[in-house]
């Protein structure tokens, strides 16, 4: 998002629990905000998690004060909302029930004592509105202009745990355990929330992280408090945040269960050695103008640029943020929504595209001549489809209920499809016949309902084996690639002409391993 684009909205979620004499004060220096020209609105979400000291007083008083600014308009951009849990669940439950009132195209939390300065949050705001950024985090550590000289020992456990937070995640932060996370508010909601404490702040890095996600740092100023002045974190809570992060480094419960499947494709995208396979195998037939239908978060992508033109394309906004960070170092990228069952939803190349690439996207459609003839429309005459789709009916069953496929082909029905789409088989590539036995086992014979993390772990390692003995296994191709070519000018070839002159080529991928 650059300087140009349309103002930015906030949205400030104040989790509270017993600071009945700091948080009016806290709440009030938020009023800074509506000074910002980055910011076209500011909400506000209190959520008083089940304080038992007084704060529900503290927030009344600070609410009818609030009404009274709002008459007067003292705060043009400002709105204030104040929720409560009846009992206290823990800072990570609070922020999760104030988010769902979060309606801002960034999000970040406040915490409601003094020792954090809303006053940055504008220059936190401001790399949002410079960069496409995804989250900007605000470092205590990454030599802030003013900072509290306290509790040495406290700081050492704090870089203890961002230490071993940045060895899990490989990304290089300074300061895990801040507070001032501002998150862009649609990636966030899509992310899943498991930690009702202050284990949260460890979750959102690692889970950001492996999102893939655009981080930034800007330092911030910090007045950190004593245990006499009211602090609550202690000992316990960095022991439980140091387990917090093996745990969420071995975990890839990254995405909420959506319509688009993110959670399981998510999984199977922890597999890259076997991507670049496929990525080999279709390397050679790819031209210098490609579409790539269904990139996903850009396995494929990576493998294949780079190319004089490359479209990468989805239908599921998250997959189209996460491809969009590509495009900064990739100048000849470009990313657009697309849907295979929606030719005016095709992005437009002059000439048309030499090479529409579409892996494992046409089973899943009810009319997959609709979508193969809308691929055909977007090439060149002369230009090249690679389809990939999933072979044998009789390996039907419970995983490809769960991905949503609505068939499975074989050599006949695929080339059957092609021509009547008036397109030239040129191959049809067998894949993956050590894969068609796990299918079998798994969806067919234990009608399991997922994928285990751990298998999708033994396919990337066992990939390099599967390589060199798929031409030595007696057993059928798993998926089945077809090269698919739309006819020249002249050439006879046409939906419902039948079939064309020429026979489709099959063999195995024989391709050498990596």
């Amino acid at each position: 998002m650059h300087s140009s684009s349309p103002a930015l909205s906030l949205s400030v979620l104040v989790p509270v629990f017993n600071e009945k004499h700091l948080v009016a004060a806290s709440l009030r220096r938020l009023r800074v905000l509506d000074a910002s020209p980055h910011l076209a609105a500011i909400e506000v979400i209190v959520i008083d998690d089940g304080s038992s000291d007084g704060t529900p007083s503290a927030l009344d008083e600070f609410r009818r004060e609030q009404v009274l600014r709002d008459a007067e308009g003292c705060e043009a951009k400002m709105s204030w909302k104040f929720l409560r849990h009846q009992n206290n669940a823990g800072k990570g439950k609070a922020i999760e029930t104030a988010l769902t009132e979060a309606t801002g195209t960034i999000t970040i939390v406040h915490d409601a004592d003094l020792e954090y300065l809303p006053k940055d949050i504008l220059h936190i705001v401001e790399i949002f509105a410079s960069e496409e950024a995804d989250a900007v985090f605000g470092s205590r550590f990454a030599g802030a202009a003013v900072r509290r000289a306290l509790m040495f020992r406290h700081q050492l456990g704090n870089k203890l745990i961002t230490f071993l937070c940045n060895l899990v995640s490989n990304v290089n932060l300074t300061d895990v355990e801040t507070c001032y996370k501002a998150i862009r508010t649609d990636l966030l909601k899509s992310i899943p929330l498991e930690c009702n404490d202050f284990r949260i702040e460890i979750e959102l890095s690692i889970k950001l992280a492996k999102r893939g996600a655009r981080i930034f740092e800007v330092p911030i100023s910090y007045r950190g408090r004593t245990y006499g002045e009211g602090k609550k974190i202690n000992w316990r809570d960095g022991l439980r945040a140091i387990i917090a992060i093996f745990g969420f480094g071995l975990s890839d419960n990254i995405y909420l269960i959506d319509e688009y499947g993110s959670q399981i494709l998510a999984r199977l995208s922890k597999a890259p050695r076997y991507n670049g396979w496929i990525a080999d195998v279709i390397r050679p037939y790819c031209g210098q103008k490609v579409l790539e239908i269904g990139s996903g978060v850009g396995n494929l992508t990576r493998e294949l640029v780079p190319r004089q033109r490359y479209v990468a394309s989805d239908i599921n906004p998250l997959y189209l943020d996460s491809l969009r960070i590509l495009r900064e170092n990739h100048p000849y990228l470009d990313v657009s929504y697309c849907d295979v069952t929606e030719l005016k939803s095709f992005p437009d190349v002059e000439q048309g595209f030499d090479t529409v690439i579409c892996l494992n996207v046409v089973e899943h459609v009810d009319d997959d001549r609709a979508a193969l003839l809308n691929i055909k429309s977007a090439l060149k005459p002369g230009g090249r489809a690679i389809v990939l789709v999933p072979n044998g009916p009789e390996l039907f069953g419970t995983l490809d209920e769960v991905l949503s496929h609505k068939r499975r082909y074989t050599e006949a029905s695929l080339t059957e499809l092609g021509r009547d789409c008036g397109l030239d088989i040129f191959k049809v590539i067998q894949f993956n016949h050590s894969g068609s036995l796990a299918w079998w086992l798994n969806g067919k014979l234990l009608k399991r309902r997922h994928f285990g993390r751990f298998q999708v772990l033994m396919l990337n390692w066992l990939t390099p084996l599967f390589r060199r003995i798929e031409n030595l296994l007696p057993l059928p191709p798993l998926s089945l690639i077809a090269l698919m070519d739309r006819p020249t000018a002249g050439e006879s070839a046409s939906a419902g002409d039948g079939p064309i002159a020429g026979t489709a080529t099959v063999q195995r991928s024989s391709l050498p391993a990596s």
